[in-house]
């Protein structure tokens, strides 16, 4: 599903060069629930930015699906994104504006999907995270722990087969984070959905099938 060759990244700050990755080998089986452990700044995100197509490797490999991502172009990285690859972030970035039901219609109109389809469909993802009877809420009618399960529903408004997760519970509380992270596992448990997680937080191991630390940028 996901394979990483000899990975490196390297960053430019100024005249200086900052190397995030060095050298990483990892292979990520389909349906697999892997986290990602290490403290800020050991390159957990640059990590998931190179998975997810966000970034491109300096140096290296990375495979999704058999397909060598620096081999697309931007036109081709956008639709495996698109179709393949589901975000959720430490921060919600859900749209002020929109409503819940809206927020997770986005996606999908970008793929060109017909209204009445993606209605029904971002109904059904915000029951599914059980937002059920808050489909007309702003975000800043929501708690945080609701926003961040209208961004998880989100992510799945394209059925991605990839869920990439950044830090997820960064800016929940204890309670609400338990919520969100028994989601994420009953996706992956019921739907097959590969899971990378990235955190810093040692308690979120149980929900993990395998657990890969990285410091300095390297697999420890």
């Amino acid at each position: 599903m996901i394979e990483l060759i000899d990975v490196y990244k390297v960053y430019k700050v100024g005249l200086h060069e900052v190397t995030a990755l060095r050298g990483i080998n990892l292979k990520i089986e389909d349906g697999e629930f892997v986290i990602v452990m290490g403290p800020s700044g050991s390159g957990k995100s640059t990590l998931l930015y190179l998975m997810g197509c966000l970034d491109k490797p300096t140096r290296g490999e990375v495979l999704i699906d058999g397909l060598n991502t620096s081999q697309l172009n931007d036109k081709q990285l956008t639709e495996l994104r698109r179709d393949k690859i589901g975000f959720i972030f430490q921060q919600y970035y859900l749209i002020p504006t929109l409503t819940a039901l809206e927020n997770v219609e986005l996606p999908m109109v970008f793929k060109g999907i017909p209204k009445v389809e993606r209605v029904k469909r971002a109904k059904e993802l915000l029951s599914l995270v059980g937002l059920g009877d808050k489909l007309n809420r702003k975000p800043n009618e929501l708690s945080g722990g609701e926003q961040q399960r209208v961004a998880i529903a989100r992510a799945l408004a394209n059925g991605p087969s990839i869920l990439l997760c950044d830090e997820p519970t960064g800016n929940l509380d204890t309670k609400s984070g338990r919520v969100v992270m028994d989601i994420i596992k009953r996706l992956n448990d019921e739907r097959g959905v590969t899971v990378v997680l990235a955190t810093h937080d040692p308690s979120l191991k149980v929900y993990a099938d395998r657990v890969i630390t990285i410091r300095d940028g390297a697999i420890c």
